[in-house]
């Protein structure tokens, strides 16, 4: 499993890297090996405002569909609409292209709260 120390992890399994004020938001390598191969992908609107922990679009796989959750509050700025003719760049790279949301901050210490790369690797290992 990989998991890049420059971002900040989930409980939802989500990862966050920070850029500026705004957080560039995608689904962990766990999540997408649990899923295993992804078909639809459905997204947010562009525009939308967004609060950590809520619901901000569906992941549908061959074996499940799950909810993707925001990890942070503010307003999505920006969406990545190759996922909705490739939906598996997720399965093939999941904290590069496969990217889901760009999320303006409303709060930059909110960040912060998240898991570090060492706490979402415990974490996962104690819930298997």
């Amino acid at each position: 499993m990989e998991t890049p120390a420059d971002l900040r992890y989930s409980k939802e399994h989500e990862w966050v890297k920070l850029e500026g004020d705004v957080a560039i938001i995608g689904i962990t390598d766990f999540a997408q090996k649990q899923l295993t191969d992804i078909v639809f992908v459905e997204l947010p609107d562009k525009g939308r405002g967004v609060e950590s922990g809520k619901q901000i679009g569906v992941i549908e796989s061959v074996k499940s569909v799950s909810d993707i959750f925001c990890p942070v509050t503010g307003e999505i700025v920006e969406v990545n609409e190759a996922l909705q003719d490739n939906p598996d760049t997720i399965n093939k790279d999941p904290y590069g292209e496969g990217w889901i949301v760009k999320v303006k901050l409303a709060d930059k210490t909110e960040v912060d709260g998240l898991m570090s790369t060492e706490d979402y690797d415990r974490f996962v290992s104690e819930s298997k």
